[in-house]
Parts: C-alpha cells; sequence; structure tokens
C-alpha cells in the first residue's frame, strides 16, 4: 500500500498544476498523481483558442469580471469570479516562466485575440495548440520535483471514506491487473469533463466524468449538472472542435442562403456571441429549413476564406490541418462544416474557492468541479486560466491540510480494498450469462442524451429520458464481458467508465427537469425565461445510495456582490 500526503487524480492542467503547488507550498510532503493515461494524453491538450487574462491596458479586472458573470447568465458566484480574474495574469505569466510558448505580438508582448462574449481581446494562445503548449509546460516542470510520484495507466475506481473523511483511493494497475489502496491525507480530484455522455462531442474517450461520479458516490453533492455547454462549431461526423478562435480571428458563420444569420440573434457581437446563444441560434435555423443538408445531419458553413493563407498558416494552422485530415478540404479555398456539439461541462463537483467539497481531506479542480466560475455558460478561453488558478489554489490548500491531518493506518483500508477488488471482480470479471454489451448500451444512452438533454429541453423530453436512462441502468446490470484477461483490459475499463456515465447522465437529467426557467446553456422550450425570483440558485444533487437513482435535489442562494442581475442581451 502506496501512502501520500496529498494524492491528485488525474493528469491534466488542473491535476499536474494542482501537484506543483502542493509541493512549493510544502517542499517536505510527498504527491500521488494518479491517471488513467500517460498525463500528455490528457484531455488538455485538445484546448485549441486560448487562456483568458487581463494583461493590457485597455483592459481590466472589473470588465473580465462582468464579462464572466453575464456570461453565467449571473449563476456564478461573484466573489469567485473577482478572485479568478486577478490571479489568472499571474497563472499565465507563471506559464511564461516555465517555458510556454505563446504567440507574440511584433512588439514582444504575448499576443491576444478576441472571444465570444469578451469586451475586449484578452484570449492569450499559442497559435491554435493553447492547450496542447500549456500541458506540455506543467508536464515538463512537473519532472523537477522529486516529491511528485506517478502512477500512470491507474484507473480509480472507489474513493475510501474513513470516519467521514477521505483517506485515499483503490485504483486498479492497468498495467498488472491488481487493484492497490493508495492512501492520503488529502486527495484532489482533477479527472476532467463528461462529454462522452453524449454522441456529438468534442470531448475525448476519456471523458466519462470518473471523478464526479466517484465524489458522489463517495456523498459529495454535484452542482449546476443541468448546465452543460454546447459548443456551436464542431464538425458533423467526428465532433471535433473548431476553436472558437476562427471566429475570433474574422471567421463568418452563414447558411445555406449565405445569410450571416447571427445578425438576427446577437446583432452586436455577431460571430462573437456567447456560445450557448450561438449554438441555439444555429438549431433555429435547422428548424427553419435554413441549414445545409449532409450525410451526418443538418450543418452552417464557418468561412475563413477571406483571411488569406498566411494569415490562415499563422494563427490557424491546426485548423486547416483538421480540414484537410477528417473533412478533405483546405480552409483557405473551403468554408468548415460545423455543427453544435457538447463541448464543456460547467456543473461539477460541489467545491469551495480553495477547492474544498463537503467531505474532510476531498479537493476538487477544473472541469470536474463546480467552484462557482461558470454559473449557467462558460466563456470561451476561461476554462484553461480556471484549470491553473483553481489547480493552484486546491495544491495549496491540500498541501496546508495535509500538514496538520493524521496518517491513514493500514486496517480499515486493507478491508475496503479487499471489498473493493470483489465487487469489480464479481460484478464483470466472473459474471456469466449475461446477455448486454456495453458498446449497444452506451450507443443508445449518448442517443437518447443528445436527443433529451440537448441544446434545448422539455419536461416531455426530459421525463421520457428519465425512462430511458432507468432502462439502460437495469441492462447493465445484465452485461457479459467477453475479455478475461488482467493486463490493460480495456473492455473492464470502459464497463466501469460506463458505469459512471449513466450515473451522471441521470444526475443532468433530474436537475434539469427541476429547473423550471431558461437560463445559460439550460434552455427549456416549455419555460422559455429566465425566473431570477424562484432559481437564482445552484442546484445542489447528493446520492440517495444504490437503491435509488433518482438524486436528492437541495438549493443555494447565487453570491452576488457587484454586479446585480440584468437582461442577457448582446
Amino acid at each position: 500500500m502506496e501512502s501520500y500526503d496529498v494524492l491528485v487524480i488525474g493528469g491534466g492542467l488542473a491535476g499536474l498544476r494542482a501537484a506543483i503547488a502542493a509541493v512549493e507550498a510544502n517542499p517536505r510532503i510527498n504527491v500521488g498523481l494518479v491517471s488513467k493515461v500517460y498525463p500528455m494524453r490528457s484531455h488538455t491538450v485538445s484546448a485549441e483558442g486560448g487562456a483568458a487574462a487581463v494583461l493590457r491596458p485597455e483592459d481590466s479586472y472589473e470588465t473580465h469580471a462582468f464579462d464572466t458573470i453575464k456570461g453565467s447568465d449571473y449563476l456564478a458566484d461573484q466573489d469567485v469570479v473577482e478572485a479568478f480574474v486577478r490571479e489568472a495574469p499571474i497563472e499565465v505569466i507563471q506559464m511564461e516562466h516555465w517555458g510556454c510558448p505563446w504567440s507574440r505580438d511584433p512588439d514582444g508582448k504575448i499576443s491576444a485575440r478576441p472571444f465570444g462574449g469578451m469586451t475586449t481581446w484578452r484570449t492569450c494562445f499559442a497559435a491554435d495548440k493553447t492547450g496542447f503548449h500549456m500541458l506540455h509546460t506543467v508536464f515538463q516542470t512537473s519532472l523537477k520535483y522529486e516529491q511528485i510520484h506517478r502512477h500512470d495507466e491507474a484507473f480509480v475506481t472507489k474513493l475510501l471514506i474513513e470516519d467521514s473523511r477521505c483517506v485515499g483511493v483503490v485504483a486498479l494497475d492497468q498495467r498488472t491487473g491488481r487493484f492497490d489502496a493508495i492512501t492520503a491525507k488529502a486527495v484532489i480530484l482533477a479527472t476532467g469533463g463528461l462529454g462522452r455522455v453524449y454522441a456529438f462531442t468534442t470531448n475525448g474517450n476519456i471523458c466519462t466524468g470518473d471523478g464526479m461520479a466517484l465524489a458522489y458516490r463517495a456523498g459529495a453533492g454535484l452542482r449546476d449538472m443541468e448546465m452543460v455547454q454546447f459548443h456551436p462549431t464542431g464538425l458533423p461526423f467526428t465532433g471535433i472542435l473548431i476553436t472558437e478562435a476562427v471566429r475570433g480571428e474574422g471567421g463568418y458563420l452563414t447558411n445555406k442562403n449565405g445569410d450571416r444569420f447571427l445578425k438576427d440573434y446577437v446583432p452586436n457581437k455577431m460571430e462573437l456571441g456567447p456560445r450557448d446563444i450561438i449554438s441555439r441560434a444555429m438549431v433555429t435555423e435547422f428548424e427553419a429549413g435554413r441549414g445545409f443538408e449532409g450525410p451526418h445531419g443538418k450543418y452552417m458553413h464557418l468561412d475563413v476564406r477571406h483571411l488569406g493563407e498566411d494569415v490562415i498558416d499563422r494563427k490557424l494552422p491546426f485548423m486547416r490541418e483538421l480540414g484537410r485530415e477528417f473533412v478533405g478540404i483546405d480552409i483557405v479555398h473551403d468554408p468548415i462544416p460545423v455543427r453544435p456539439v457538447q463541448h464543456y461541462m460547467m456543473g461539477g463537483v460541489d467545491a469551495g474557492i480553495s477547492g474544498k467539497t463537503e467531505i474532510l481531506g476531498l479537493y476538487a479542480a477544473g472541469e470536474c468541479a463546480n467552484v462557482g466560475l461558470n454559473g449557467g455558460n462558460r466563456l470561451g478561453s476561461n476554462s484553461l486560466s480556471e484549470c491553473l488558478v483553481f489547480g493552484a489554489a486546491s495544491g495549496r490548500a491540500a498541501a496546508e491540510y495535509a500538514s496538520s491531518a493524521k496518517s491513514v493506518t493500514a486496517n480499515p483500508v486493507d478491508a475496503m480494498l479487499w471489498d473493493e477488488a470483489r465487487r469489480v471482480e464479481a460484478a464483470y470479471l466472473e459474471k456469466t450469462g449475461g446477455d448486454e454489451k456495453i458498446g449497444t448500451i452506451r450507443e443508445e444512452m449518448q442517443r437518447d442524451m443528445d436527443a433529451g438533454a440537448g441544446v434545448f429541453r422539455t419536461k416531455e423530453g426530459l421525463e421520457k429520458l428519465t425512462d430511458q436512462l432507468g432502462g439502460l441502468r437495469e441492462r447493465f446490470g445484465r452485461i457479459k464481458i467477453e475479455d478475461s484477461s488482467r493486463t490493460f483490459n480495456t473492455e473492464l475499463t470502459a464497463t466501469m467508465e460506463l458505469d459512471f456515465m449513466l450515473e451522471v447522465s441521470q444526475v443532468i437529467v433530474a436537475s434539469a427537469l427541476a429547473r423550471d426557467e431558461s437560463r445559460g446553456a439550460h434552455a427549456r422550450r416549455d419555460f422559455p425565461e429566465r425566473n431570477d425570483d424562484k432559481y437564482l440558485k445552484h442546484t445542489v444533487a447528493f446520492s440517495r445510495g444504490i437503491e435509488d437513482p433518482r438524486p436528492r435535489l437541495e438549493y443555494r442562494d447565487v453570491r452576488i456582490t457587484n454586479f446585480k442581475p440584468q437582461p442577457r442581451i448582446y
């Protein structure tokens, strides 16, 4: 049994930043880092457009805070936003000192580009591979610290809770097939999003909501899970992201009539409107028959031909590569087909500004957490900054807690490890007579989620989806795993991921069904208006246990400081 002072689950930007911050806060502590993939394969590499930070004289903390709060449809906790906008520039400059290759202006300053919902240029970028370069930078920096010990390709199946305190995890080492207990005085969840519960998503196959489900099962709340972000520009077949930077650099969205249709929806912002509003505009245009029809459904054109080859090759080289590889077009000469796709989860593990959850010793950061920053809709380019700011905050807080927390004893942990290993073996590896395939259940879940909990929602659609997910959960009990091997059993890990996905899907749907209003990304056709009197509140969902899949919902007031709610008009 390995033991650490701080254990980080997840090797992406938030997790690595947390590990570094913990060691910098207290160089005497040991930090473990568990990741189900090699850290450089974390989903952070897929972030393309940039990281928001106030670094220019024409910008201010107040405008970044206001843009974020208005973008959130007033569901963000304003004290959290105000702290975030002050920390983000410090973190971006820290990345610069660690060697991140930011794109630069002729005078040597870090370049910025405009992004949706922002009133000025504040998105710092490294061409259109920003997440890739940022992840490489923090990973390389983490290698300097001998106090950070990595467990790569280890799949966490359970949080260990002893006396209402999180004392570690059970993890399946995929290389040996062995279940290990890894104990710690403090645990930080940084496991990313859950996009794979939808059929069309920009998220990689590893984004299955593991951390959210682990925390939920351990008794933590999941906050604002109805708030699922759809990005307006994904490729129709693969869902691969076409970065918002394409519009930031001047790309146009046009319908089949050649109209820049956003003039009817966000006339003052056009292509730089917030993601939720543009996604709804596109679906509305599709329903009016003004979209293009393709083999993979309806789509719009995203046109950058007027920018010219030089600008495209300098600022959007990866987009040109994606067009060539996945659509067979050259974006210098051809418009890009795009449609709204699931992109990001505003909801997540209910955590405070330092990442602290209601479970003693458990922290959360990054996309798997909800610290109150994004509310009903995240502004593009805030999430990379969020991973840095709140990853660092959770690392420091966990290190401080661990320095005074008592050590974990082996006795109850050994019993919990044995119970968890037996559960997985009995439920999956030794089970006979099942007739369901995980691929079939997963595809049905994704299709049902797209239809019932997509860009627009209704009471009828959500109720139908509740029944469908209940049926899939029942069928999940009859799955059969063909692969009985112990090493790199990807069928087993995919099954456990599906278990997590079914869990978080049910929370999304229950939270959406209970919010009888439209706010941010949550657009109810039967309740098209925002209702501040009743729903200027966070939804917090708690598990009722294995017998009852319906979460228990509570509500908490949004913290408002300087920005009173107003109509969200662009």
